[in-house]
């Protein structure tokens, strides 16, 4: 985080540290040395800042540009503002050199930070003096960053806001960095050495070790309502370090901030179109009327959290990045490792073809270790980059949090657009793929020492090999209802062709493994799983070389109950679907029949239809089928179909045209008929208003089934799926005989 400290001027912690338009951070005295004032018709220095002092001597040979640089970079405050320009000084009226606020930066000197400053140049000789008031001047502040001009008006530096957050890290990061070595001892004991604190009053602001505190802080009296904390580790003691210890100082956070323009008034609102806080009396005298104002503490709440959030993404990146870093220091191991073994193997290979082998035998050798060695250095080469990222993302990352824990509204909002976006730039550095090896730890090459003493001179590494583990995209995986969607890829860097794959499932009981589908695609969906079930997957590559390994077995749960819809594909030309093919009816007065969208084979599955439109007492026939029932006539009528038509007074089971099984209770408008199919025990059982309609109408049912329904006209149903199977049920009807 140190690196956040410094001024890019001086290359030192900040010093009264100001905030340019840039949103870029400087020193006020340095902000004095880069100045520049030219007058009318003059291309000098004024006189105001050469009467800081007289020019800096030239550096001594062999000294560098950064010993003339380093006695003007920082003059003291007290220096620079004394004497009769000093004052002046910090009253530079300041203009852009164009209009778009931007102007040209033409530095000489370079500064300790690397960053080149304007050194003070005597006037011409002649020249004279120009009065206050002589005439107009064009001035310019150039930002030693990003090289932007920046215009003022006549309370010239004095105009820029003050940095009290970046004033206050700083104050603590010098306190915490001379105090990192003493851990907080008691403020009040008579022990040499003293004890080690124990907790802090914030009250108080003492520290008190465990004796200390029951004799000297009682928790009676008027002490009973302070608030004991412990003490800080990473600060020195309260009160020993100036006002960045722990006072009411700019580190204390405890004085409110006054408005630059009205000194007797606190910063109270927000205005958005200016991106400032401002206090009522600015908004009385109209100069922010017009303006979006928003109140201080909503808005600061609202920049914290938007720069909170852009943290968490450079956070996982940088923990991202740790990882990645130990990958390529194993990858360096690896590539070793693999690198020498492939060496033995092929000293081995040539040293058994004797003397006919030697010279084929270095020539393979440098390939091999130029194989190695570009891995390295391409390795090494994504260690020092991604080493250099993480480490201004940390810093970044560190001096961010320290200005979240800041408790200086106005402040944090003087700062917190320009941080939100150096962070959110921190994220977006790390590009796909930044977090990639570049490279293979292994070696693709396999030494053929078959061919004939003649075909010596060919001899060269075969590139074949079989094709790498698939790796399973979890991500993709997914189930629906009976369904499964599984994706896959091949691992990065893996230069092995790849022919075709193999999907592989079992048959969601623990059974054998069987293949589901061989092709060149990487998604594949299966479709009429059972229900409730648990199915293992597993996928392998192949090529001419052969098969390769399996990838890792992936486990995929069905759902429990189905979710399914009436089947528009599949259905008679005259139903009529709606509600998301949720309802239907139908266009004439025959029966007509329309199957579900799910597929049924194994487990306990229940659903309901409400009778939404019932007129002319009609024979709506509930139940299911085969995929290829008749779709032309009442359902059952043909073997493909076991259902229970019912009318307003009474029901029966049909099957084969068979009518079985007649049951009082008929249905009406408002009425729910409810289909439990059992493939467990193989039987069919029907509801109307929960009421089951004698025993299970059919037994011995084996296969796969659909749902189903026919219906004419006068009547118009809604399905409702996903319910639990009922867990107790009114005593069924008796058949009449």
């Amino acid at each position: 985080m140190e690196e956040e400290l410094k001024c890019p001027v001086c290359g030192s912690l900040f010093r009264e540290p100001i905030i340019l338009p840039c949103s870029h951070n400087v020193c006020l005295p340095c902000a004095r040395t880069i100045a520049v004032q030219t007058p009318e018709s003059e291309q000098h220095l004024p006189p105001l800042l050469h009467s800081r002092g007289p020019a800096p001597p030239a550096a001594a040979p062999g000294a560098g540009p950064g010993a003339a640089a380093g006695s003007a970079a920082c003059p003291d405050s007290e220096s620079a503002a004394g004497g009769g320009g000093g004052d002046h000084a910090d009253k530079l009226s300041l203009h852009s050199e164009t209009d778009s606020g931007y102007g040209s930066y033409t530095p000489s000197l370079k500064s300790p930070n690397g960053v080149r400053v304007l050194p003070l140049v005597p006037a011409p000789p002649g020249a004279a003096a120009a009065p206050r008031g002589a005439g107009p001047a064009s001035s310019s502040l150039t930002c030693p960053q990003c090289h932007r001009s920046a215009s003022l008006d006549q309370r010239g530096l004095r105009g820029f806001q003050r940095n009290r957050l970046l004033e206050a890290i700083v104050q603590r990061y010098q306190q915490g960095r001379a105090a990192a070595a003493a851990a907080a001892k008691c403020q009040l004991c008579d022990r040499s050495p003293p004890e080690p604190a124990a907790v802090l009053c914030e009250q108080c602001e003492v520290l008190y070790c465990a004796a200390c505190q029951l004799r000297c802080h009682p928790a009676r009296g008027p002490f009973a309502k302070h608030r004991l904390a412990p003490p800080p580790a990473h600060l020195g003691a309260p009160g020993g370090g100036g006002d960045g210890g722990g006072g009411k100082g700019a580190g204390g956070g405890r004085k409110l901030p006054t408005c630059a323009e009205h000194d007797l008034e606190n910063y109270s609102m927000y205005c958005v179109s200016c991106r400032s806080p401002v206090c009522y009396q600015c908004l009385e005298e109209g100069k922010h009327s017009k303006h979006d104002v928003k109140a201080l503490g909503a808005m600061w709440k609202q920049h914290k959290a938007q720069l909170s959030q852009a943290l968490n993404g450079v956070s996982d990146k940088a923990k991202e990045a740790k990882e990645f870093l130990v990958q390529l220091k194993n990858l360096l191991q690896q590539i070793q490792e693999n690198g020498l073994d492939y060496e033995a193997c092929l000293v081995a290979q040539c040293d058994a073809l004797v003397d006919a082998l030697t010279r084929q035998k270095a020539k393979l050798l440098t390939k091999v270790t130029k194989e190695r060695e570009h891995k390295l250095k391409v390795v090494w080469d994504q260690i020092n980059h991604c080493t250099l990222k993480l480490r201004q993302s940390t810093g970044l990352m560190e001096y961010c949090l320290e200005v979240i824990k800041e408790n200086d509204p106005s402040g944090f909002l003087q700062i917190s657009d320009a941080l939100i976006k150096r962070v959110q730039v921190s994220q977006e550095q790390w590009v796909k793929g930044a977090l990639e090896p570049k490279v293979s730890a292994e070696f693709d090459l396999t030494l053929d020492s078959e061919p004939l003493l003649q075909s010596i001179h060919q001899l060269d590494f075969i590139q074949m090999k079989l094709p790498p583990v698939p790796l399973l995209q979890l991500e993709k995986c997914c189930t629906r209802n009976n369904s499964v969607t599984l994706a896959w890829r091949m691992p990065p860097l893996s230069h092995n062709p790849v022919e075709g794959y193999i999907l592989e499932l079992d048959d969601g009981d623990g059974g054998q493994f069987r293949e589901v589908y061989v092709g060149k695609e990487t998604l594949c969906t299966i479709d009429g799983l059972h229900f409730n079930s648990t199915y293992n997957a597993r996928v392998k590559a192949f090529n001419s070389a052969g098969i390769g390994p399996y990838s890792k077995t992936v486990i995929l749960q069905t759902s429990d109950v189905a979710w399914f819809t009436f089947d528009p594909s599949s259905a008679h030309r005259d139903i009529v679907l709606s509600n998301d093919n949720q309802t239907a009816t139908c266009n004439s007065y025959d029966d007509r029949v329309v199957l579900g969208t799910a597929a049924f084979s194994k487990g306990v599955h229940y659903w309901e239809l409400h009778v939404d439109r019932y007129d002319n007492h009609p024979d709506p026939a509930f139940g299911i089928a085969r995929i290829n029932v008749v779709k032309d006539m009442m359902l059952g009528k043909d073997d493909k179909a076991w259902a229970m038509y019912v009318d307003n007074n009474r029901s029966w089971f049909m099957h084969c045209n068979s009518h079985t099984n007649r049951t009082e209770g008929g249905v009406s408008k408002g009425a729910t008929v409810g289909v439990l199919l059992d493939l467990n025990k193989h039987n069919l059982t029907f509801y109307i208003n929960g009421q089951q309609q004698g025993p299970p109408a059919f037994e011995n049912i084996e296969g796969i089934f659909m749902p189903a329904l026919s219906l004419n006209r006068n009547v118009q149903v809604t399905l409702h799926t996903g319910l639990e199977v009922p867990q107790s049920v009114k005593q069924p009807k008796l058949p009449n005989n």
